[in-house]
């Protein structure tokens, strides 16, 4: 289980060095979606923030991912 998982981490570290501002971007947009959604509807989405939390969580690991990088 750990060796499929160091597997997969490389793989991916390899595959995002090369496009170091796509987590970050698909955070913003994630959070920009969150507000549109607002306005749109009325449902849990919209009412709990999840796009919110889930685009600060993406962006904030990319950027520690691209500066580690």
């Amino acid at each position: 289980m750990s060796r499929w998982i160091s597997k997969t981490l490389d793989k991916l570290s390899e595959s995002l060095a090369r496009r170091k501002g796509l987590l970050p971007l698909l955070g913003i947009l994630l959070i920009a979606a969150n507000y549109i959604l607002q306005f749109l509807t009325a449902g849990w989405v919209a009412e709990s923030n999840l796009l919110l939390h889930l685009g600060l969580v993406i962006a904030i690991f990319g950027l520690m991912l691209a500066w580690a990088l």
